[in-house]
């Protein structure tokens, strides 16, 4: 398998194992995190996932071009044969965390930028080298990286496949800590748990507040869903739970109802 895929308690694993290949994505390793992101966005008894790549020097170096590119070139006019992945056609309302335990290179710079939270070890180099390659990065990256940084940043970086280092991408906001070398994993585990901790019909209704707001609504339309989204949990079991222990001043036991 060219994606592990593990399940421990409420947390899913998504690991890119292709060692060999610098955990470069090839059109196996592609429908195999589409399947898994599914599996994973159906199961009521996961909350959150990490996606991370084997090893301590490679997150994802992109897709494998020799395997990918001529797929790509074939589909490049029919996008439905593509299978769909949460950077694209996929609504996925739970979280995902980014371990970048290394290089994060094209497609999985772009697959870090669809994730809600970035970790990044020390050794982590982010870049976009399409543009030198005559290649466009068209798994989010022209849309989410200059949204999340600078946009004068992100147009250098788009347009040179200029690289930045881990230190880099926490001054400008790009990730939200560095960790030292082999221990993202374990540091996206620990906050893991702690999202597991929160409510998960909150949870999940805050991260669809958050993407369908910033990306698709104007500051008006956001506040009115806002509106619609609290309903939701105000009326939920959990809401009633995590009240009544807050005042009983115990852990609250949320069911996700």
């Amino acid at each position: 398998m060219a994606i592990d895929y593990q399940k421990e308690g409420r947390v899913a694993i998504f690991t890119i194992n292709r060692p060999e290949a610098a955990n470069a994505l090839n059109l196996q390793a592609y429908r195999e995190l589409t399947a898994a992101v599914l599996d994973f966005r159906d199961d009521d008894n996961l909350t959150v996932a990490i996606l991370t790549g084997a090893g301590e020097r490679n997150f994802c170096a992109g897709v494998d071009l020799k395997d990918f590119m001529p797929f790509l070139r074939k589909t490049v006019r029919k996008p439905w044969q593509i299978p769909p992945t949460f950077v694209r056609r996929i609504d996925l309302y739970k979280p995902l965390i980014a371990a970048v335990n290394g290089t994060a290179l094209g497609y999985g710079f772009e697959m870090t930028l669809g994730c809600d939270i970035r970790l990044a070890s020390e050794n982590a180099v982010f870049a976009f080298p399409e543009a030198t390659l005559s290649v466009f990065p068209g798994g989010g990256g022209t849309q989410r990286l200059p949204r999340l940084i600078p946009p004068g940043i992100a147009a250098e970086m788009l347009f040179t496949g200029k690289r930045i280092d881990a230190q880099e991408a926490y001054r400008i906001g790009l990730v939200n800590r560095v960790v030292p070398v082999g221990q993202a994993l374990a540091a996206a585990r620990e906050l893991a748990d702690r999202i597991c901790q929160s409510g998960p019909l909150a949870v999940k209704a805050i991260k669809q507040s958050i993407l369908r707001g910033v990306y698709n609504m104007s500051l008006d339309e956001g506040l009115t869903l806002e509106e619609t989204l609290q309903k939701d949990v105000f009326e939920s079991k959990d809401f009633l739970e995590g009240t009544s222990s807050f005042f009983e001043k115990r852990k609250p036991s949320f069911k996700g109802e």
